[in-house]
């Protein structure tokens, strides 16, 4: 199980106590392939750029138009997390039906 997120993230920490199992992959620190962000697009689409983010509001209106692979390359910051990755499904955010599916208790 793979979990990918940022180390300040309170909602990415929620998940790494829960599934202490899991490797953590910093999306700030250690990156995300292009190959794996546009398999992540893929999978959920826009939902993926956090447009709630101190970053994605610091961006200029030029900026916000690119391209959403090009812009999480260029800011790995803006992908909504945690984006965790169990048995080949990718699962978006820390949710309860995230929580359920992995844990199977809703915790």
């Amino acid at each position: 199980m793979l979990i990918y997120g940022l180390n300040s993230c309170d909602t990415c920490r929620k998940a790494r106590k829960a599934l202490p199992e899991a490797e953590f992959v910093d999306v700030r620190k250690d990156g995300v392939s292009p190959a794996q962000l546009a398999r992540f697009f893929k999978v959920f689409g826009e939902p993926l750029v956090n447009r709630r983010s101190t970053t994605w509001k610091g961006l200029s209106d030029a900026e916000r138009a690119t391209d959403p692979l090009e812009l999480l390359a260029a800011h790995p910051t803006l992908m909504k997390r945690p984006v965790i990755e169990h048995e080949g499904a990718l699962y978006l955010g820390w949710t309860a039906d995230t929580q359920t599916k992995l844990l199977g208790n809703g915790e």
